[in-house]
């Protein structure tokens, strides 16, 4: 399970290198294959190849009705290997397309990673806490 958060930085070629103590779970399952694609709210998603392959075979049952998420998610996906130092090059297209700076926040969210501008990050997660937490989130023991 991938959790927590990291404030990290690009390389000059694009490549993210990923914190030690992701590299084992997130590299060594897979072999250091992962896939990244791009979401709708505009981050790019860090996804292990088994995980992505599930989750693709899904995306692509979906009915005529969800083609704008099929386009987003599967149209932007890109199939990475990582190095021997645990980077990952992060295409071109992706970081144009989320608008990713040198400055970046990764985000474990159980069985994939978000990857976000680190600026905007901040303004997403601010905007999303204004409108408020849904009420499924109070039924939660904390």
């Amino acid at each position: 399970m991938f959790q927590g958060t990291s404030l990290l930085v690009l390389d000059a070629k694009g490549r993210l290198s990923l914190p030690a103590k992701y590299r084992e779970s997130l590299l060594v399952p897979c072999q250091g294959e992962v896939t990244l694609t791009r979401h709708p709210d505009g981050c790019v998603l860090i996804y292990p190849r088994g995980v992505w392959v599930q989750l693709s075979a899904k995306l692509a049952a979906l009915p005529y009705a969800a083609r704008t998420l099929q386009r987003i998610m599967l149209g932007s996906a890109f199939d990475v290997n990582a190095d021997a130092s645990g980077r990952l090059l992060v295409p071109s297209d992706l970081r144009s397309l989320c608008s990713l700076n040198r400055e970046v926040t990764l985000v474990g969210l159980g069985n994939h990673f978000e990857l976000w501008d680190q600026a905007k990050y901040m303004q997403f997660e601010q905007a999303e806490l204004q409108k408020g937490l849904p009420p499924e989130v109070f039924d939660l023991v904390l």
